[in-house]
């Protein structure tokens, strides 16, 4: 949805989302760029919420920063989450999803550390 200059408010939404999880990847702008093998000024500007990324783009940005594709590309309004298959939650994971003080992005951050800690353990006993 488009605000009255014609601007989809989604697109500035993307771009913080992208730079809060590069910034939390500890990746500058110019690391991501090389990663990605686009223009370091094309990222900011899509940081800064100036451009719609490509799927291209976007998947590449995905990569670099070790992040499901399928996330970014709900933050970009392509897909929504409900079209995405969520795991079965763990008791820790339901805790993670129904807390009340997380912001949505924090919630994708905490779920995505603590997946990679149990990823590939067998069930506990």
């Amino acid at each position: 949805m488009a605000t009255e200059d014609g601007e989809d408010p989604r697109v500035g939404q993307l771009g913080e989302y992208i730079r809060l999880q590069r910034q939390m990847a500890d990746l500058s702008l110019r690391g991501m760029a090389d990663l990605t093998k686009v223009s370091n000024a094309y990222l900011s500007q899509i940081e800064r919420g100036l451009h719609q990324p490509s799927l291209r783009v976007l998947q590449a940005i995905a990569e670099a920063l070790n992040i499901p594709a399928d996330i970014l590309l709900a933050q970009a309004g392509v897909v929504s989450r409900q079209d995405r298959p969520e795991p079965p939650a763990s008791g820790t994971e339901a805790a993670i999803q129904g807390d009340p003080a997380l912001t949505p992005e924090e919630r994708e951050a905490l779920l995505r550390i603590y997946r990679s800690f149990v990823e590939g353990r067998p069930p506990a006993a």
